[in-house]
């Protein structure tokens, strides 16, 4: 089968949209830093899309805006995932 450039796009594009299965250590390391983002801002209400996290070091950083841009050793958690066990 022979797949144009435009199918390829709508492709990648359709799997970025599939949920992912992540390492519960990662989904726990962004926990903490959203955790620890509200404590240090708790005056800010405006809600993250997600947590960008280095798969290795599990630094990251709150995403608020827009689809991440990725380095290959980072992934993105999104904020329904960190939430759904704070609650």
């Amino acid at each position: 089968m022979v797949y144009t450039t435009q199918q390829r796009i709508e492709n990648r594009n359709d799997r970025m949209d599939l949920p992912l299965l992540l390492d519960p250590a990662l989904i726990r390391a962004a926990r903490q830093i959203y955790r620890t983002y509200s404590e240090v801002h708790p005056q800010r209400l405006q809600r993250p899309l997600g947590v960008a996290i280095h798969r290795y070091t599990y630094r990251g950083k709150l995403i608020f805006s827009g689809k991440p841009v990725l380095l290959p050793q980072e992934c993105f958690v999104p904020f329904s995932q960190i939430e759904s066990e704070i609650y």
